[in-house]
């Protein structure tokens, strides 16, 4: 099947130009990607909705020896989001989680300074936030972003994806106030398999695009 976008920006003016016209040009609404992949789309969503970018760090916790195959996700204000089904089918121990944990929150802190460059969050309690990815395949990150935004206090919470599962988007519709997906195919495989080019977003693009729009 062919991909639905070219890259990343493409697939974020596509989903820019699908977003409801109740978001635009409010100024209780802000963009949050998530990086790396989700900033670029972001960028484009934010041109659509006239809206500030900023970003929220989310980090996959990945199966001990399978570090593709996630098992939760961490986010900024201690939050840990777990598969229970993942972790029980598996045999993960605490201690293991723990170790995974420890990593990616120091890569988590490393990720927000680098990004942010002195720049404080942008305040989201009374805010419509709206969560950007490049795509949603389990929804472990994407889950643990919407419990880190609620924490903040955001009014409303939304998800905007170009591509998602459907066990992922319609898990996650239940979460929030409203969710985009723009293609949810019935063989979903990868993120990935829905672009023509999809290289690796490099920290200094996410730290250009946030600069550029701060």
């Amino acid at each position: 099947m062919s991909p639905f976008f070219s890259d990343r920006e493409d697939a974020g003016r596509q989903l820019g130009a699908a977003m409801p016209v109740h978001y635009r040009g409010r100024e209780d609404v802000i963009v949050l990607g998530l990086p790396r992949g989700g900033v670029p789309v972001a960028r484009e969503v934010v041109k659509a909705l006239d809206a500030p970018l900023d970003v929220l760090v989310v980090r996959k916790l990945g199966l001990p020896g399978h570090q593709e195959y996630a098992m939760g996700a961490i986010a900024p204000g201690g939050i840990t989001i777990l598969d229970d089904w993942v972790v029980r089918n598996m045999g993960v121990t605490p201690e293991a989680i723990d170790r995974v944990r420890d990593a990616e929150q120091a890569e988590l802190e490393r990720r927000q300074e680098r990004y942010r460059r002195g720049r404080p969050p942008l305040e989201l309690a009374g805010k419509t936030a709206i969560l950007v990815d490049d795509g949603l395949a389990t929804g472990s990150t994407m889950r643990a972003a919407v419990a880190a935004v609620r924490r903040l206090d955001a009014a409303a919470v939304v998800i905007a994806v170009p591509v998602s599962s459907a066990e992922a988007c319609e898990t996650l519709g239940r979460q929030v106030d409203e969710i985009i997906c723009l293609f949810t195919p019935d063989l979903f495989q990868a993120v990935g398999k829905w672009y023509a080019a999809f290289p690796q977003t490099s920290d200094e693009e996410v730290s250009k695009i946030l600069a550029g729009s701060s």
